[in-house]
């Protein structure tokens, strides 16, 4: 072997060497709720899973009716979601091969502080009522997100059937769109804790409804099964998924929010 080839191999040997890595660790795709989003925790998550790890994730912040969706169709490799009865369904239909309990926080009624259904301190269902009764505008979602679903829930409980009414308007979008958009017609809507404080700087509204065990709101990861979608990156997406949940990760998640915003955004709830 002359000098010219062997500078030639050694080379090669470099450049595939370096490009071993990235070949290895293939970009996660994580769906997720907009409200993990949102609230920032992502922003600060996911940097630290990408230097303990080097797996690059991409991050699809939808409802987690979509969400789910993305999984049945293998368009995700992890969830992060928080539709219980949804997730039961995902998981008894074999789309899911691994799920854990993450975090949570809970949801709250807002409005204008003027609040003109005079709704503060009530329980969420006489809340609600009071809305319809009132006929004041009300802005949901209508995304199929997991704030979405319980919404629906809570209405149901409150026996009352929004959809259709002139004060039930439908965003079709996420959280913090839909925040927005309350704000600007000084209206109510139901709204996870964490993104409302992480966006109340921005809006014209304030918490009137709080505190109930049925506005509980917790969060849970799933892992796709390749089963189902063999072209899914499994062995990363429990990386990622034992990742989130382990103390270093969960002690991240209970602390997020406190120094700004004067509590955290999340509680852990990994065992």
């Amino acid at each position: 072997m002359n000098r010219t080839t062997t500078a030639l191999t050694g080379a090669l040997a470099f450049l595939l060497a370096a490009a071993s890595p990235c070949l290895a660790q293939p970009t996660l795709i994580l769906s997720t709720t907009t409200s993990t989003q949102d609230s920032g925790l992502l922003d600060d998550l996911l940097p630290r899973f990408e230097a303990k790890t080097g797996i690059k994730v991409k991050t699809i912040a939808v409802g987690s009716g979509e969400a789910l969706a993305m999984g049945r169709r293998g368009d995700a490799d992890v969830l992060l979601v928080h539709s219980k009865a949804a997730e039961d369904e995902f998981m008894a239909q074999g789309f899911g091969s691994l799920r854990l309990d993450v975090m949570h926080n809970d949801f709250v009624l807002v409005g204008p502080s003027s609040d003109p259904a005079g709704i503060k301190g009530l329980s969420i269902a006489d809340a609600l009522k009071r809305i319809a009764e009132k006929g004041l505008p009300f802005v949901s979602r209508d995304d199929r997100s997991g704030t979405h679903a319980r919404e629906l829930e809570l209405w149901k409980k409150a026996g009352i059937a929004p959809a259709g009414k002139s004060w039930y308007v439908a965003t079709g979008q996420g959280m913090g769109e839909t925040a927005r958009v309350t704000s600007e017609k000084k209206a109510y809507t139901l709204a996870d804790r964490g993104t409302f404080l992480a966006l109340r700087k921005t809006l014209s509204l304030e918490i009137l409804v709080e505190g109930e065990k049925d506005l509980w709101n917790s969060y849970r990861v799933i892992v796709v099964n390749p089963e189902k979608h063999p072209k899914t990156h499994e062995k990363e997406a429990r990386q990622f998924a034992q990742w989130i949940v382990a103390p270093e990760t969960q002690k991240v998640i209970g602390e997020f929010g406190r120094a700004k915003y004067g509590q955290p955004l999340f509680v852990p709830d990994a065992k």
